[in-house]
């Protein structure tokens, strides 16, 4: 029982699993590898290494309200998603169109960064992606490309190093939670879509609404 565990904990640890609960069910990932922009390089987090360490007591606690806690030890990724429809967590269609870019993006370069699984990218690499690929016709707004990479960031999906939100030249780490939120198999789909030459923007003239597609958090995150 999660109780008989939490009474071991010290009070600095308690204070930590709460925070870390909290921190979990507002941001949706935990990631091990994370940039240090003090020291320039990737460091292991601290906060995934409390939640590893606690996992049983995190899973016991979380299950009472219907929260799923799962862990990818190979790409270093803690996830909560839900059993249940009302804390599902989607996203507006702006948003949505980065987020299978960047997901596009993730697949082509792993394959050529094997030892890492995160993947180094830029804002305007991403844009001229969309754009080239159909994704988009034009390039979204200041504000849409700020607004958009702002909440992914938010839930731990991509990770930014410098430079603001929406200039050409800000590096931007994708990180391996993306794959807990775009599947392959969804990914394969708009694969499709694109060779047939599809906009993936819209549908014979209508947006593309489908509630597969924007459900970033829920019964269908894992």
């Amino acid at each position: 029982m999660w109780n008989e565990l939490y009474q071991k904990l010290n009070n600095s640890d308690r204070e930590e699993f709460r925070r870390l609960l909290n921190l979990l069910l507002s941001r949706t990932f935990i990631i091990r590898d994370v940039y240090d922009s003090r020291e320039g390089m990737m460091k292991i987090n601290p906060e995934y290494r409390f939640v590893e360490r606690n996992y049983e007591l995190f899973i016991d606690y979380l299950s009472y309200a219907g929260w799923i806690l799962q862990k990818d030890g190979n790409y270093g990724v803690i996830a909560l998603g839900n059993e249940y429809e009302y804390n599902r967590l989607r996203l507006d269609k702006n948003t949505t169109l980065i987020l299978y870019t960047l997901r596009l993006i993730f697949e082509e370069e792993r394959e050529k960064v094997s030892l890492r699984n995160e993947i180094l990218t830029t804002t305007g690499q991403m844009v001229h992606k969309m754009i080239t690929l159909g994704i988009t016709a034009k390039k979204p707004s200041d504000k849409d490309l700020a607004d958009g990479l702002r909440q992914l960031s938010r839930h731990n999906i991509i990770e930014k190093i410098e430079g603001r939100w929406e200039q050409a030249d800000t590096k931007l780490l994708i990180l391996p939670s993306i794959l807990f939120v775009i599947t392959n198999e969804k990914i394969s789909r708009m694969y499709e879509t694109l060779v047939n030459g599809e906009n993936v923007e819209t549908d014979n003239g209508k947006e593309n609404d489908s509630e597969d597609d924007l459900v970033i958090r829920g019964d269908d995150v894992l």
